[in-house]
């Protein structure tokens, strides 16, 4: 006769695997004793070495596309490191390593220039483009591997020129580079933000600085090999050109398989006109397939037409009366009424942000409030699409062409309106999904705030 059980307790690790079984059970002598179960089957040496270098909880503390993007990642990291052992000596040749008349203080003087123009790149690069770097982290991702595949082929040049122009490729080199490390450093950590599920960002950037160190040791190893077969020029030219055609082709797999849930401008036109359009949402997924890693800045792009305007957003107030004097003037030439911003923002009202488009410009521009939050400029963008999509199909009629034109404010109203019964309708279905809305990615430049204030 088996002994009762008083309690069963399963032990798990970080991966939902089952580690121990401990099971309490009673004799017929009334006594109790703890039995402990081990699984039947553990862990092989694969899969032990395998834990050393991927997040605790693999895979349920990560996203799905983790592993795909890290699987891509590693092979273009040791197709970097064998073509950056082949622009090494490129570079070392072209300082005078062999060649008796150079002269290590000229060596030294061209590695300073070197750093102090990377240096000022970087400063300048940052405080230029520093807000779009995480909107828009998996085209400056790719773009850190153009930067940096680029200034390998200038260092593999830089032999066949003059000493003059040897510092100038070089130095441009060395820019690039810079640029590289701003990229590729900015957009990694919004891609790891990313992939982090249970507030383990910190555990995954150290695994992955640990298969970066694997594979960069790999590839350091394979790239000895590659120098001391490869000599000749037709030799390293073919060589590089197949190592950097990898190098990209598994970089735009990478940030392809990546599926972001937040909404930057590109990722808003597709799921936001697909619903205005036919009611269908979009899935982080389906969206990534059909996003273009690189977009022309700030267009308004609908399902069917393409692009069918531009669209800037957190300008600041003087872009908005600028565009608002040129419809007006147009206005008065027609004999139509005008627009004055007092009626503007009286429409908007409570809205955390005022929106104009004149109807003879393809630009619509967003004036953001203080306290705007991400869902008020989705909703901008929302309206956005519909101003544009219902200025292209007025262009299309005869009429319009003929100077026939519609009140501008009444046009801002429905739109206006249409926009919030959009997102009142679907944001608790885009939220199910998988989209974050409380993430703002429309913004790409610093933005300015206004604050409505009502005259005495």
């Amino acid at each position: 006769m088996s002994e009762p059980i008083l309690l069963e307790l399963v032990e798990r690790d970080d991966a939902g695997n089952v580690t121990s079984t401990y099971i309490e059970s009673t004799s017929s002598e009334s006594k109790s004793r703890v039995d402990i179960v081990l699984p039947a089957e553990s862990k092989g040496r694969v899969q032990r070495l395998m834990d050393v270098f991927l997040p605790a909880g693999y895979p349920q503390s990560v996203t799905e596309d983790y592993i795909q993007y890290q699987i891509y990642d590693s092979l273009q990291a040791f197709s970097s490191s064998i073509a950056g052992m082949l622009s090494s000596r490129a570079v070392l040749e072209g300082v005078g390593v062999g060649d008796a008349s150079a002269s290590p203080t000229a060596a030294l003087l061209l590695s300073v220039l070197q750093e102090s123009m990377g240096r000022v790149a970087t400063i300048l690069f940052a405080h230029r483009l520093g807000t779009s770097l995480e909107p828009e982290c998996k085209m400056y991702r790719l773009a850190a591997d153009i930067f940096n595949d680029t200034a390998m082929v200038l260092d593999c040049l830089s032999p066949a020129f003059p000493k003059v122009a040897r510092v100038i490729i070089l130095s441009l080199s060395s820019i690039l580079r810079s640029l590289c490390g701003v990229c590729a450093g900015s957009s990694k950590a919004s891609l790891s933000a990313h992939f982090a599920k249970r507030g383990n960002l910190g555990e995954l950037n150290a695994k992955d600085s640990s298969q970066e160190t694997v594979i960069s040791l790999f590839g350091m190893l394979a790239g000895t090999v590659v120098v001391s077969w490869v000599s000749t020029p037709f030799a390293t030219w073919s060589t590089l050109i197949a190592l950097l055609s990898i190098h990209l082709a598994t970089n735009y797999a990478a940030v392809k398989s990546v599926s972001m849930r937040c909404l930057n401008r590109q990722r808003a036109n597709l799921v936001l006109s697909n619903l205005l359009q036919s009611g269908h949402i979009s899935t982080p997924a389906e969206v990534s397939q059909k996003e273009r890693i690189f977009e022309k800045d700030g267009v308004l792009r609908w399902t069917d037409d393409g692009i069918i305007g531009h669209c800037s957003v957190g300008v600041s107030m003087a872009v908005l009366l600028n565009s608002m004097d040129r419809a007006r003037q147009r206005a008065s030439s027609l004999g139509l009424q005008t627009t004055r911003i007092s009626d503007l923002m009286q429409m908007y009202g409570e809205r955390g942000y005022v929106l104009w488009k004149g109807q003879e410009s393809a630009t619509v521009v967003v004036v953001l409030k203080r306290g705007c939050s991400p869902r008020d400029q989705l909703q901008a963008w929302a309206q956005a699409l519909l101003l544009a999509r219902r200025d292209r199909t007025r262009l299309s009629d005869q009429k319009a062409a003929d100077g026939v034109a519609d009140d501008r404010l009444s046009e801002l109203r429905w739109t206006l309106d249409e926009a919030a019964r959009l997102f009142e309708k679907y944001e608790a279905e885009l939220i199910n999904v998988g989209w974050d809305l409380d993430v703002a990615a429309l913004e790409v430049r610093p933005g300015h705030r206004i604050e409505v204030g009502v005259g005495q």
